[in-house]
């Protein structure tokens, strides 16, 4: 099975973040081995991990490794314009042949909220009990999405503190080298990358993730509300034309 398309944009900022640091660090005329730092990297990024850790159940922690895939892949699946289409054809079908005609259509949709909204449509339900049942399902979606996009925003709070932490113990071990010059230099300059990578990794990765999360969830919750406006206009017998224009609204000007 072909996987999910990768997502550019996380890809790039990534990147792009790396080479911002790097040609700095060239820049100022810092030397690449002045990162090799085993003590900074175990309290940033373990002391990260272990706040998060402490901050949040495991049934919600085992989803990390569903939301890296979130944030660096494209979700492939109907999109509003494709959704939009799909909604004026059924709409014609219906109002030619009603509305039980679609079920062999529904049942190739790869898509479960529209599927289990038209089943309910097909089977009779009133519009009021659908539009809830369909609004609950994506209350309860955007809180899974929030708890997920608070994790990297907790570690983008957790990892820069942790770096003036580490910070704060570099300076204590140079002190200990105080009647050294040489020494004392190196033990300053070591205690600083701590800080550098608690701000990296805060402002460049956890917090953007947790950005990207929340707005991947909002366009997922417009698709949804747009799908339950086509749904509730085909049961209400409205004419074609008029669902298109009116589910045009959810999209884009540009669009």
């Amino acid at each position: 099975m072909v996987g999910d398309p990768m997502d550019r944009t996380s890809i790039l900022g990534l990147i792009f973040g790396v080479i911002a640091v790097s040609v700095g660090m060239v820049l100022k005329g810092i030397d690449f081995s002045a990162l090799m730092n085993p003590a900074a990297f175990l309290i940033i990024l373990l002391g990260t991990a272990a706040s998060v850790t402490i901050a949040f159940p495991a049934n919600e922690l085992k989803k990390v490794p569903s939301l890296f895939k979130i944030i660096f892949s494209e979700k492939k699946g109907i999109k509003m314009t494709d959704a939009i289409k799909i909604f004026t054809e059924w709409a014609q079908i219906s109002r030619r042949e009603g509305i039980l005609v679609l079920e062999t259509q529904v049942e190739e949709i790869d898509d479960l909220f529209l599927q289990n909204g038209m089943r309910m449509a097909i089977d009779g339900k009133t519009p009021d009990y659908i539009r809830d049942c369909l609004l609950e399902e994506i209350e309860s979606m955007e809180e899974r999405h929030k708890v997920g996009a608070q994790i990297f925003s907790q570690a983008g709070t957790y990892a820069p503190t942790l770096g003036v932490l580490g910070a704060v113990l570099g300076l204590i071990a140079a002190l200990g080298e105080i009647n050294d010059t040489a020494k004392l230099g190196n033990a300053i300059s070591a205690a600083f990358v701590a800080t550098l990578l608690g701000i990296f990794t805060g402002y460049v990765l956890w917090n953007p993730f947790a950005n990207k999360l929340r707005r991947k969830s909002q366009q997922e919750v417009k698709l949804k509300l747009l799908m339950i406006e086509g749904i509730l206009s085909i049961v209400e017998g409205e004419n074609p034309l008029e669902i298109e224009i009116k589910l045009a609204a959810f999209l884009p000007a540009e669009e």
